[in-house]
């Protein structure tokens, strides 16, 4: 199998070059993921006039570790600079609402792309290359519409026809694994897999929340929409695993051996040895949704 290879830098979020719209746009409810509540379209506290976080250092420590795993796939800085041609809701007040309606879909149209980027880099995967490459274009025209285009896009809809394509390019590139395990949309809170065999699994939407998965064979493991928060990767072999984004990570625990696909970094928050998060996850409690702006599980 081909390696996926890093999204173009469109996809990657400059947030120098945004107007703190997930600071702003997206809601979120005072809890374990954050210290305050926040409704929609309203500013955080900890926004700052240069639009940048005010406590982005120190946000796990501040209640905020909710923040520290929320990617828009570039949408950010393609809303602000593009959709909106450079002229922030501070400058236009009367455009806050908007941009506050925008942001939301285009992120999820991002985060299609950098799902049929990935899939485009498979090799296996060509015999839906066509089709997929056909999937990615309509998808960027969707998200570079104008705002009133943008609001009118049926996103569940558009979400389907991708996922189902997305699919059909997993199971090409999983097919060459005897005997792997179906685990879609399985209910896996807490689940000790330490050490289990998940090479070519299913695993898609599947909640894994606080899961042990310490020294599990990941390798190619369809892990799109797959909810990590506090899953237990330390030792686990993640190598060419199918659709795994940094969030995903930022949201679990690991350490210094986990392998990881070359296109994702180790967060910064996980274990710096091999032995410190081993054992069982600490989590003990199921938790709601991170926020109601997060990713969304997708089966």
């Amino acid at each position: 199998m081909t390696e996926p290879t890093p999204a173009p830098i469109s996809l990657l979020s400059d947030c120098g070059s945004c107007f703190g719209l997930c600071c702003v746009a997206l809601p979120f409810a005072a809890g374990a993921d954050f210290a305050v509540d926040k409704p929609a379209g309203t500013p955080c506290r900890n926004l700052q006039a240069d639009f940048g976080c005010g406590i982005h250092a120190r946000l796990r420590d501040s209640g905020f570790p909710g923040c520290t795993v929320y990617d828009c796939f570039g949408a950010g800085q393609r809303v602000s600079q593009v959709t909106f041609g450079g002229r922030s809701w501070r400058e236009a007040p009367e455009d806050t609402r908007r941009m506050a309606d925008v942001f939301p879909v285009v992120r999820q149209l991002h985060e299609l792309l950098w799902y049929l980027t990935e899939a485009l880099s498979y090799e296996p995967a060509r015999p839906v290359h066509a089709e997929l490459s056909r999937a990615r274009a309509e998808t960027d025209r969707l998200a570079g519409g104008t705002p009133a285009e943008i609001l009118a896009v049926d996103v569940p809809a558009h979400r389907q026809e991708v996922s189902e394509l997305l699919l059909k390019a997993s199971e090409l590139v999983r097919a060459a694994v005897p005997r792997r395990k179906e685990h879609r949309g399985a209910d896996l809170f807490g689940a000790r897999l330490r050490g289990a065999d998940l090479r070519g699994a299913n695993l898609r939407g599947a909640l894994l929340v606080a899961a042990d998965l310490s020294g599990a064979d990941l390798r190619t493991a369809d892990l799109i929409g797959a909810d990590l928060r506090d899953a237990n990767l330390a030792g686990a072999d993640l190598t060419g695993a199918l659709f795994l984004t940094q969030a995903q990570l930022n949201a679990a625990r690991g350490d210094a051996v986990a392998k990881l696909p070359p296109a994702l970094n180790r967060p910064g928050h996980w274990a710096t040895t091999a032995a410190a998060v081993t054992g069982a996850p600490a989590a003990t409690e199921r938790r709601g949704p991170r926020k109601s702006h997060g990713r969304p599980r997708r089966r």
